[in-house]
Formats: structure tokens, C-alpha cells, sequence
């Protein structure tokens, strides 16, 4: 399974390149499934369903299934967050993950880099950073620097970074 990330400042537009990226990439005939860090404690199930009462109760993982989807939930009950390597184990195979955060973990990246968000860039901090897709040029950056709307260009820069065919959308 081949593995790129989405890294950037909040409000830098990883969630939406996500959006776009994924229905371009899956038109390309891809299998893409993704991986997205979040802050702290949050909840996917919701209060008076069983799946939470068992969480809350003390249950250690507890799997949802229906015949349209099915849901693993892992508490850490106090251990270690895991690494993105440590969750890729869980995960079905397909030809490329999608990873949105975990900006500090080794896996490579495209850095998402918005000039009014008044931050500064990852890449000369992250030797994983492989590339920056920008709403602007950037003048000085030795990587490849992509443009922030030009999904097709972006799809290309990750299938040939990850050694995947360069398939176009059918159509």
C-alpha cells in the first residue's frame, strides 16, 4: 500500500484537496481509502446507542456492523497514542493511502500552504515534505511546488511520487 500525507496549518485546506483529490484519484481506477488525525477526545458514536454504552462500560474495541458498513472503535484506556504505521496494520489494503494530519510522523507528504493563513511552511522543518501545493507561488522553494486548485496536477505528482500508474480519468 503506498502512503502519502496531507500536512499543513489548520485552515490550510487539507479537508477540502481531500475532497477533490479523492473522487479524481478513484476516477483514475484507484482503490483510495484515508486516515485523518484528530484533536484529543473525540466520538463517533453517540450517547443512548449501544455501541457507546458498551464503549463506556469498559470495552476495550468495540465493532459496529451492518450490511452497509462496519466500524472498529479502539479506546486507549490511558496507552500511547498510536503511530500512523501502528493504524495502517488495522486497514485493508488498497493502492494508496491518503493520510490528512499526523504531520510529524515519517511518511511523505504534501505540504498544504495557504499565504493568507499567515503561517510559515512546514518543508524546511520536515525532510518528508516531497512537495508544496500553494494558493500562490513561493519563490525560493526548492521543491516542487504544485497550484492548490490544479487537482489533475496533483493526482499526477502523487501516482508517479508513489510509483503508482499514471492513469487518466475515463471520459
Amino acid at each position: 500500500m503506498k502512503v502519502m500525507g496531507l500536512a499543513g496549518w489548520s485552515g490550510s485546506g487539507k479537508t477540502t484537496l481531500m475532497m477533490r483529490l479523492l473522487p479524481e484519484l478513484i476516477g483514475r481506477g484507484m482503490t483510495v481509502s484515508t486516515m485523518k488525525h484528530a484533536h484529543h477526545n473525540f466520538d463517533i458514536d453517540q450517547p443512548g446507542k449501544d455501541s457507546y454504552v458498551h464503549r463506556s462500560a469498559g470495552a476495550t474495541e468495540v465493532v459496529v456492523s451492518s450490511v452497509n458498513r462496519w466500524a472498529l472503535m479502539h479506546e486507549n484506556r490511558g496507552g500511547p497514542e498510536p503511530t500512523a504505521v501502528e493504524l495502517m496494520r488495522h486497514m485493508t489494503p488498497v493502492d494508496l493511502l491518503l493520510i490528512e494530519g499526523f504531520k510529524r510522523e515519517p511518511h511523505p507528504k504534501l505540504e498544504i500552504y495557504r499565504q493568507a493563513n499567515g503561517k510559515p511552511l512546514l518543508h524546511p522543518e520536515d525532510p518528508h515534505i516531497v512537495a508544496v501545493a500553494s494558493d500562490g507561488p513561493l519563490p525560493g522553494v526548492r521543491l516542487p511546488v504544485l497550484a492548490l486548485d490544479d487537482i489533475g496536477a496533483i493526482a499526477d505528482f502523487i501516482l508517479a511520487h508513489c510509483g503508482l500508474p499514471p492513469r487518466r480519468p475515463a471520459g
